[in-house]
């Protein structure tokens, strides 16, 4: 378990510390770790492909069909475009830990 972490966000910061204390690397240098881990997941959903971390689970992007939606403000119609979004499905063994 992760001391002194918010218990709603993990920030980068706090991963980077996390994994700091756990290895013992530097900060500077466990900071660097997960900003370039970070940014190879940011390009490979970028380019259309999914990520699966084994016994966590897969990133990929999913379509979103367009749909009539309602501005909250004014109450009027409107239409929501089409869009793509990244969606997470966990895994059966983080799952059942989870459900634990």
């Amino acid at each position: 378990m992760m001391p002194d972490m918010n218990l709603n966000n993990l920030t980068r910061k706090e991963l980077a510390e996390s994994v700091a204390e756990h290895l013992g690397f530097s900060q500077s240098s466990c900071a660097e770790i997960v900003d370039s881990f970070l940014a190879i997941m940011k390009q490979e959903l970028l380019t259309g492909g999914s990520i699966k971390l084994v016994h966590f689970g897969t990133f990929s992007l999913r379509n979103k069909s367009p749909r009539n939606g309602r501005n909250p403000r004014t109450g009027d119609a409107i239409t929501i475009r089409k869009r793509q979004t990244v969606g997470f499905r966990p895994s059966k063994q983080l799952r059942e830990q989870i459900n634990r």
